[in-house]
């Protein structure tokens, strides 16, 4: 079970009753053909539902209402079968909140040469109605995406299921509720921002609660579900010799272990699917919750340091809209350049807050982060290590000759190092 299991789309056809109801219902057969072949061959992330044709204004005005107050409806697919006036669709698209895709295909892939006859070219209109859907899109300044191909062609369905993808991400972002643990970083500007036009835009909430409150909620973990948590840690990461049993810094490992714990029920208590710290405000807490926070960015939460709400929400929308494929997404910084002509690079790090999907395994491998100790307040932090990829190869429309795999810094700037073209997949 994946978030994409909690939505579909809606499949909508436009036609009109022109053409006499056997055309309509080869138009319906037609629909339901294609729906169901996609559902079962196409690997979409969410279900397509096809609902009843659009042939009159009223019959487009309900659909599209429907699917404004139905929370399951990420968004509609629309494929103009036949022509469909485009003024029958003014009334629906200038209330549908949900978003939109026109899917420019047709039933046959190949003209029947032999036998085509008008009949045939009544009903198989795609190449007219989608340009007059296209024109009443454009003239609405109707924010919507265009796929065009045969339906079982592949970089065709590969384009729904990314829609998808983004629509969906849409959709939870309206009930994001991203929470600040403390405030910015001191005098730090790109941090900052409107959070009240962030939700008007975009629909998630962003508040802060105090440190005191995390800390009570850490406290009440207990030991036994402390020690099942550094067992698991102890199977997915190399642990230093100071960070196994009896070594100086195994408190530092417990203690990690403990914030994870009181972290992520602080945010399934409140709900909560996105987060930011700021090492300037850790009242209460015995280290900066790095691994914490490394460990549920793997779980798809959202996150981002001193307090960058902006980047917390952005991370949890690509979490969601990368559900399932392969690459990771992390949150991370830029820091330093790498200048080489035609393979420049960008180191990027961040304090023990990387995010496992982007790390390559547990063996033994020299590109790894390593942290070592916090410099914040005299911060503890466990010594773990775990390797990441190395930074991406340049793609081969671009100049320049291959990137090799980037340079790793040990000890660097915030205690943790990788290539900043780790992210993604």
């Amino acid at each position: 079970m994946t978030l994409f299991n909690n939505y579909e789309v809606w499949f909508v056809i436009g036609s009109q009753h022109l053409y006499g109801p056997e055309a309509l219902q080869q138009v319906t057969k037609h629909a339901e053909h294609v729906v169901n072949a996609l559902n079962a061959e196409a690997k979409l992330p969410c279900r397509l539902v096809l609902k009843p044709l659009g042939t009159t204004p009223d019959e487009i005005t309900n659909i599209c209402r429907d699917a404004n107050y139905d929370d399951k409806c990420a968004g509609l697919v629309v494929w103009l079968h036949t022509f469909s006036p485009a003024k029958m669709w003014i009334n629906g698209l200038s209330i549908l909140n949900k978003p939109l895709m026109q899917f420019h295909t047709q039933f046959n892939a190949s003209l029947p040469w032999d036998s085509i006859d008008m009949d045939f070219m009544n009903l198989n209109q795609t190449a007219h109605g989608g340009r007059e859907f296209g024109f009443i899109g454009a003239r609405m300044r109707q924010q919507h995406a265009v796929v065009t191909g045969h339906w079982q062609d592949q970089n065709a369905q590969k384009r729904i299921g990314s829609w998808m993808r983004q629509a969906v991400s849409k959709q939870d972002t309206r009930h994001l509720k991203v929470v600040r643990f403390g405030d910015n970083m001191r005098e730090v500007a790109v941090t900052d921002g409107d959070k009240v036009a962030a939700q008007i835009k975009f629909g998630f909430s962003v508040n802060t609660w105090a440190v005191g409150d995390l800390v009570q909620v850490v406290n009440e973990i207990t030991d036994g579900d402390v020690s099942a948590l550094v067992d698991e840690y102890e199977s997915s990461y190399r642990l230093t010799p100071a960070a196994q049993i009896n070594g100086d810094k195994r408190q530092n490992v417990l203690d990690a272990a403990r914030i994870e714990l009181g972290m992520k029920r602080f945010l399934e208590q409140g709900g909560f699917h996105a987060f930011t710290t700021t090492f300037e405000d850790l009242h209460g807490l015995k280290q900066l919750p790095g691994l914490a926070v490394q460990r549920l960015m793997q779980q798809g939460y959202g996150f981002a340091g001193e307090g960058d709400w902006k980047t917390a929400a952005l991370l949890r929308i690509m979490k969601v809209m990368s559900t399932g494929l392969q690459g990771g997404t992390s949150f991370m910084e830029d820091y330093t350049y790498h200048f080489d002509n035609g393979n420049d690079l960008v180191l990027g790090s961040h304090m023990l807050e990387v995010c496992p999907t982007i790390a390559v395994g547990r063996e033994t491998d020299p590109r790894r982060a390593v942290s070592r100790h916090w410099w914040q307040s005299g911060s503890g932090s466990p010594d773990l290590q775990h390797p990441y990829r190395p930074g991406h190869q340049r793609q081969p429309d671009r100049p320049g000759r291959s990137l090799p795999p980037a340079g790793q810094l040990r000890g660097c700037g915030r205690n943790a190092a990788l290539s900043a073209k780790t992210a993604g997949g």
